[in-house]
């Protein structure tokens, strides 16, 4: 099953879930928001059914959210439209397709995304060239790769097909993939530590 296909079938229930840990993602929320400036265009990629761009979007000028599952854009759509968020977007794309055209944005988030891409180092290139100079890159990646434990788990819900196709990152493979694709490091943080779930905020170079 592909990735499109697999969140499609999750949406739902994706939709229906509770943060795991409230007070970790009230802290990232708090963190991006510090960063982001009223007069900011935004991408999020990998949005899933718009949660996050809510609470986001009201913080800057434009914000886009995007997402490859259709499933899940239609929820965050519905959403959208009950809280008459004006200037909120959704639409379905991939990564490298998820920018407009010519149009270089202020800021780009991925949360809960890098060890979900296929290619991590195109991904953030991609990331990267839809940044205007000097733009912020955020993002948040579960650090599966430090707990050996998690590895026997992660292979068997694969397996029975709970999860999709996923890298086992370490902290210090995030930090140095985003160095090399040409952003410098302004700030990480680690939310939660027990994940642990590497939170990092970057400046295209």
């Amino acid at each position: 099953m592909d990735a499109a296909a697999f969140w499609d079938r999750a949406a739902e229930a994706y939709a229906r879930r509770r943060i795991s840990d409230p007070g970790a993602y009230e802290a990232a929320l708090a963190r991006v928001k510090s960063r982001l400036r009223p007069e900011d265009r935004v991408l999020e990629l990998g949005c899933g059914t718009g949660s996050t761009a809510l609470r986001l979007a009201p913080c800057v000028a434009t914000y886009v959210g995007t997402d490859l599952s259709g499933a899940m854009i239609a929820i965050a759509e519905e959403k959208r439209r009950t809280a008459a968020q004006g200037n909120l977007s959704f639409r379905q794309a991939g990564v490298a397709r998820a920018a407009t055209p010519g149009e270089d944005v202020d800021a780009v988030l991925a949360f809960n995304l890098l060890h979900l891409l296929p290619d991590l180092a195109k991904g953030l290139g991609s990331m990267r060239d839809v940044l205007r100079p000097g733009g912020v890159f955020i993002s948040k990646t579960p650090a599966i790769g430090e707990k050996w434990r998690y590895r026997p788990v992660v292979a068997a819900m694969r397996a029975l097909g709970k999860l999709p196709a996923m890298s086992l990152l370490k902290v210090a493979q995030i930090d140095r993939a985003i160095s090399e694709a040409g952003f410098e490091i302004l700030e990480t943080d680690l939310l939660p530590p027990s994940l642990p779930s590497r939170f990092v905020v970057a400046r295209k170079r």
